[in-house]
């Protein structure tokens, strides 16, 4: 979930969701939707609320600054139904950062050290606004700043550690594998007509998806995705779906 109104008005492309989409597969973790929301503290919580009726997790960037429209943190707090509880540990460690610059924290800043009761602040290594892990009931809405470094940072060192983690006490450690095929002489339309009866099957199964991808001169691409346990497992299926498929062998696929 991405907050931000400058996201909305398409001053900024949000590239933090496609990297995010992207490292949480290679973990093996489904991304299954993705939103932007502007800077309104009724607006984002719903779509916090909404965001947690369909999922188990929630990654929020943006809105951790210091300024007004900074609102992230009250809204996640409304959501948990809870206060926000200033840390003077992160406070001083702002001022810290502003010292070390020769220059003095502006009072603003402290609200960056609100935390929502309940909640464990994730420690910030490179700027001043520090992320957030909110418990909600038996759910999480993780929240980080939308600084990209700061972000993938954060990310990788706090936030997917803790998905591995909630995700083994489920069972639901899993890989996603995915596979691009390049096909030449035939029409996006007719290639799907082609496959049809192995997608209908796939989604039966569910393990396996195909998607197409009309690339210009580089023809239609189909992109399969499998989903397991293991690696070795999540490869077979993917092979498996191509060597039945006869549209997806010799001239046309490559």
């Amino acid at each position: 979930m991405a907050v931000g109104t400058e996201l909305l008005l398409g001053q900024i492309a949000d590239t933090n969701s496609a990297w995010l989409g992207e490292h949480l597969a290679e973990a093996g973790v489904t991304s299954q939707f993705h939103q932007a929301v502007g800077d309104n503290h009724d607006r984002i919580v719903l779509a916090l609320r909404t965001a947690l009726a369909r999922s188990d997790g929630v990654i929020v960037c943006g809105g951790l600054g210091p300024t007004q429209d900074d609102i992230t943190r009250e809204a996640i707090a409304a959501v948990m139904n809870v206060e926000l509880v200033r840390d003077r540990e992160i406070v001083d460690r702002i001022a810290a950062f502003f010292r070390a610059r020769g220059r003095e924290m502006s009072a603003n800043n402290a609200r960056q050290a609100d935390v929502p009761k309940g909640a464990s602040p994730i420690v910030q290594n490179a700027g001043t606004a520090p992320g957030l892990v909110c418990p909600v009931g038996n759910k999480v809405v993780y929240a980080v700043p939308g600084v990209p470094y700061e972000m993938a940072e954060m990310f990788e060192r706090a936030i997917l550690p803790d998905l591995r983690a909630r995700m083994a006490e489920a069972g639901e450690e899993a890989v996603i594998a995915s596979r691009v095929l390049r096909t030449w002489g035939s029409s996006e339309s007719g290639l799907a007509e082609a496959l049809s009866e192995r997608v209908d099957a796939l989604d039966v199964v569910g393990n396996v998806t195909l998607a197409f991808l009309a690339s210009g001169i580089e023809g239609i691409k189909v992109r399969v995705t499998a989903r397991a346990h293991r690696r070795p497992t999540a490869g077979s299926h993917w092979e498996g779906s191509r060597g039945r498929d006869p549209g997806m062998q010799g001239g046309m696929a490559k």
